[in-house]
């Protein structure tokens, strides 16, 4: 056994010079190359070149290395991403039955403004045909808000600004247009007759236009004075109208123009409130339905003017009203209520039915002989057909 002092550390290394050519520094760790006195060398640090090739092979080791987790994660990801679209797909499949259906879009078909048809708004109401597009020409919408129908099922449009009145016939096509007396002031309501008659409230006031010339026929009077916002038509030919000066009042009309019935602070009273904006219709019977816009509710009076039941209240669920629009009543005494969730359906004692969802907010609302809802939405006209 002889001893050689380790040339890097200094540390003696023991070796056996018959045996071995090599030993390691059992300090530094170094691997020596033991002396050789027939070389006539001394120990030496033994240097290892792996060579670029091994150096290559190990940097794609650890790029696998880095590389297969990442990839493992992503196939993960995808897999999870596939079984919970399935099992949605199958929820979306079981509960269907359960939810009320929207208006969906599906094919084009002829009519005004590239008007569709045959779209499926739910089981209860499917869209019939629709038309009119953004602008200020002939059959164009800027902020339609009013909408009538008369025994020819001529369709007249009102805009809320501008005092625009666009006349159409029941495909849609447009026929004509005038302007109402007073076009700085915005078109609050509109009604139309079956003979053609447009009933226009603006200024707080009521007028009469012929609807084939525009030619204003007179105002409605009210003995105590002007502030009405809506107005309908009754079936006997008469109005029923909304009218508010520091008190929301439902007025009557009959046929020749005549007061018949004031209901006094009609929803206020009811709603315990103030009411600053009614919408109001009237069914087959007569029953008269306000629509508080401030309340979020609907109250039934009776013919007679006598307060019979409230429904509806402030939320965003079904049956709920949330910024009331628009009241209409079907020819079988159902009750549309338009907010800015869609349309709301009730019965004639307020029990909630159905809804639908027009392709934007349903501003105004009628219906035709054939029992089929028109609905103005700004800058375009929906005709709805009713399923059940």
């Amino acid at each position: 056994m002889q001893t050689f002092d380790c040339p890097k550390c200094g540390a003696p290394v023991n070796y056996e010079p018959a045996i071995a050519t090599t030993a390691r520094c059992s300090y530094c760790e170094s691997q020596l190359a033991v002396p050789n006195p027939y070389l006539n060398q001394g120990p030496r640090v033994i240097k290892l070149d792996i060579g670029p090739g091994v150096a290559s092979g190990a940097k794609k080791i650890v790029s696998l290395a880095l590389i297969i987790p990442i990839v493992i994660i992503i196939f993960v990801f995808v897999i999870i991403l596939v079984v919970f679209g399935m099992v949605s797909s199958t929820i979306r499949s079981v509960t269907a039955p359960f939810r009320t259906p929207t208006a969906t879009r599906s094919g084009t078909g002829p009519g005004p403004g590239g008007a569709r048809t045959g779209d499926s708004a739910n089981a209860f109401a499917s869209v019939a045909f629709q038309f009119g597009e953004e602008g200020i020409g002939q059959g164009m919408f800027t902020d339609a808000r009013s909408i009538g129908v008369d025994a020819n099922g001529r369709i007249y449009v009102g805009e809320y600004s501008g005092g625009r009145i666009q006349v159409f016939d029941s495909a849609g096509k447009f026929i004509r247009q005038w302007t109402t007396v007073d076009p700085k002031m915005p078109l609050r309501g509109m009604t139309v007759d079956r003979k053609g008659a447009v009933y226009v409230a603006q200024r707080g006031v009521i007028t009469r236009y012929d609807g084939e010339t525009g030619e204003s026929l007179g105002t409605v009077k009210y003995s105590e004075g002007d502030g009405f916002d809506d107005v309908t038509i009754a079936p006997d030919g008469g109005l029923v109208c909304a009218w508010y000066r520091g008190r929301d009042d439902i007025v009557r009309f009959n046929a020749q123009g005549n007061l018949v019935r004031t209901i006094r602070a009609a929803v206020s009273t009811p709603a315990d409130r103030s009411e600053l904006d009614t919408r109001v219709a009237i069914d087959g019977r007569g029953n008269i339905y306000a629509l508080g816009t401030f309340a979020n509710g609907v109250f039934k009076f009776s013919p007679e003017g006598k307060f019979i039941n409230r429904f509806g209240s402030q939320g965003n669920q079904p049956g709920q009203i949330s910024a009331g629009d628009a009241i209409a009543v079907d020819g079988k005494g159902r009750v549309y209520v338009s907010d800015i969730k869609g349309v709301q359906v009730f019965d004639s004692e307020g029990r909630y039915l159905a809804s639908f969802k027009p392709d934007g907010i349903a501003f105004g609302m009628v219906f035709n002989d054939r029992n089929e809802l028109l609905v103005v939405a700004r800058n375009k006209v929906v005709k709805f057909s009713i399923n059940q």
